[in-house]
């Protein structure tokens, strides 16, 4: 680290140590919260949601040929299918904003184009099929509706954009991509791949199958037998990987797993930790920002309101389906419908955490440009719900 920037963060931390009113209650409720909110998020994400997406990262990193890649996702790939098989991805993936992220690392890497890339990432938490359900049941069927044509048509736009923002820079890094991993995986067929991937994949589907509201239904049966199915395809895996692969593959896939943990998992932390000073954990007014100033600008349907409602949703962590209650309360306490849809289409898909760590896969710019977006697109997406309902 240079000299300069050893004095400005000693400077730093002085300069809060001496000034932060800690016996202020609501900043010594906030920095607690920050720490329940990383207590929570390491209970509830770290072993069952980022651990089995970190190994599927590794796994996309070493076992799938970088021709496939760039073949379906890069930039001489036939759009409809790079983008109908990246916009529809949250149908299988019921994962959250951070979550995604190490699986949107591993194909990014490997050479996929920027535009199904960013697709997949804002469509893996976003088109949640059990999400959209839960939205329709709770806050409406409109709502609902209005979320899945929104989130699929946001993944598709938003990909295209940053294709054609960066189609240039886009197709040298595909070109180096494909310089740098001539290998092709061999010894294995077709068949054997699938198997892997879909034993990873199912892995991560059960173990983060979340309790449904209610106690009937396939959902509902899903869940009661969730840890059979996970230990089902544990054993599965557990037979691929000591049959079909060698030592030196089984290690390398553990390296490089634990590549994308040393890269993801600090931001995230620090991100969720920022996230629960800022505005708490979700159904809490513990955060720094009280509630029900909140509440009380994203009332209406204004340009304002719409726009508030997107930023707070792009800046919030939310879990997997915590947003639905969040956004019935806030509903219930004066939120328009046109904000509620903005939350919906901006929270899920970003997150303060979700954002630290895109710029470390995409960069700055990138990044800032793809948060642009999704604000912009949720802001006016609010705004033209609010009118029509």
């Amino acid at each position: 680290m240079k000299e300069w920037k050893k004095i400005i963060l000693m400077v730093s931390v002085f300069l809060a140590a001496f000034y932060i009113p800690f016996s202020n209650p609501r900043v010594s409720s906030a920095i607690l919260e920050s720490f329940h909110m990383l207590q929570e998020y390491a209970r509830e994400h770290v072993l069952f949601c980022l651990i089995p997406a970190f190994f599927i990262a590794g796994a996309i990193a070493n076992f799938i040929s970088q021709g496939a890649v760039i073949k379906y996702f890069g930039g001489g790939a036939k759009k409809w299918i790079s983008y109908a098989v990246a916009s529809v991805s949250g149908t299988i993936l019921a994962v959250c904003s951070c979550t995604v992220l190490p699986l949107f690392a591993g194909i990014y890497k490997k050479g996929a184009g920027i535009g199904p890339a960013v697709a997949f990432l804002y469509a893996g938490p976003a088109v949640n099929v059990l999400a959209i359900i839960l939205t329709a049941r709770v806050l409406g069927w409109e709502l609902g509706l209005a979320r899945a044509i929104g989130a699929i048509v946001f993944a598709i736009v938003i990909g295209i954009i940053m294709s054609i923002l960066y189609k240039k820079e886009d197709e040298k890094r595909t070109k180096d991509a494909m310089n740098q991993f001539q290998g092709e995986e061999k010894g294995r067929s077709l068949l054997q791949n699938m198997i892997y991937f879909a034993s990873l994949i199912f892995i991560l589907i059960f173990a983060t199958w979340g309790r449904p509201e209610e106690s009937v239904g396939f959902f509902h049966s899903v869940f009661n037998i969730k840890w059979y199915l996970t230990g089902f395809f544990l054993i599965i895996l557990a037979f691929v990987i000591v049959k079909w692969f060698n030592r030196d593959e089984r290690i390398t896939w553990v390296e490089s797993s634990w590549d994308f943990a040393k890269q993801i998992l600090p931001l995230l932390f620090a991100g969720v930790m920022v996230a629960g000073f800022l505005m708490g954990r979700p159904g809490t007014d513990a955060g720094i920002i009280p509630a029900e100033y909140v509440s009380s600008v994203v009332g209406g349907n204004s340009l304002w309101a719409n726009l508030i409602a997107s930023v707070i949703g792009a800046f919030m962590y939310f879990a997997t389906l915590t947003e639905i209650p969040i956004i019935q309360g806030l509903v219930g306490s004066g939120m328009g419908d046109g904000p509620a849809l903005a939350l919906l289409l901006a929270g899920p898909a970003l997150s303060l955490p979700n954002m630290l760590v895109i710029r470390s896969v995409m960069g700055t710019k990138k990044t800032l440009v793809f948060i642009l977006l999704v604000v912009i697109f949720a802001t006016l997406s609010g705004m033209l719900y609010g009118l029509l309902v």
